[in-house]
């Protein structure tokens, strides 16, 4: 019974205490609670976006997954996008192979007046924009509702130099096209497939993985299985492990 008036007592001075130590913290630490923020909305996402976009002074990294982008969505980027030109910044955008024929992204990019690079790969990481290597969104939800806002240094240029690394392993698209390299009549996106289909993922996975749908992926497999010789999908995983084609990848890398 006596213990209680003495719980009572002590526990006083230790809530004031913790009181006081949070104002500390917020006093002294106010970058560690901006450093990221979770926006909610699509609406609120695109003004967070649009801010960082207009402060932008130096360069614009970003990464565009699921292969070529609706004409509307082009036509609506394209003011906001020369005027991040106009005032000299750089731009450089990653895609996925898919949007190499796309005419839409090429009309896009043949109306900008300035510093644009565009290359692809045959995978990319989740959709990415670094705006002068200070601030960077991410999604924070499968169906894009919700999104990060990074403004770590150590955040943000972790981004970055994956950013860079993987736009050294592209394939240069715009303003100049290389052609995409083939190795005994393979070309690395049937090399990707191959991959995949020896990772035993079925045609839907495949699609989504390269940004393409799935009647394509099928008509790349079909090609890839005509190339190999195989009359089976089992048959065809059994070529690919003998061909050697998987092999001259991990080589090139």
């Amino acid at each position: 019974m006596t213990t209680e008036p003495h719980a009572h007592e002590a526990d006083e001075p230790c809530e004031a205490g913790s009181a006081l130590h949070c104002r500390a913290l917020r006093e002294t630490q106010p970058a560690a609670a901006s450093a990221t923020t979770e926006l909610r909305g699509i609406a609120r996402i695109n003004e967070a976006v649009s801010r960082a976009e207009a402060a932008a002074s130096q360069e614009v990294l970003t990464i565009q997954p699921g292969g070529a982008r609706p004409p509307d969505i082009l036509e609506a980027t394209l003011p906001r996008e020369q005027a991040l030109l106009t005032r000299g910044c750089r731009m450089r955008t990653l895609y996925q192979h898919t949007t190499r024929h796309s005419l839409p992204a090429l009309a896009h990019f043949e109306q900008l007046d300035g510093d644009v690079e565009v290359r692809t790969l045959d995978e990319v990481t989740e959709r990415l924009f670094i705006f002068d290597r200070k601030v960077a969104f991410i999604p924070a939800s499968k169906d894009r509702s919700r999104a990060l806002e990074l403004r770590h240094p150590a955040v943000v240029g972790y981004l970055a130099t994956t950013f860079d690394r993987l736009w050294r392993l592209a394939t240069p698209m715009w303003p100049q096209s290389a052609p995409q390299r083939a190795e005994n009549g393979i070309t690395t996106r049937q090399r990707a497939i191959a991959t995949f289909l020896t990772e035993g993922l079925t045609d839907s996975e495949i699609s989504a993985r390269l940004g393409m749908n799935v009647r394509t992926a099928r008509v790349h497999i079909a090609k890839l299985a005509a190339i190999l010789g195989s009359e089976s999908r089992a048959q065809l995983g059994y070529l690919i492990g003998r061909s050697g084609i998987l092999d001259t990848e991990e080589t090139e890398g």
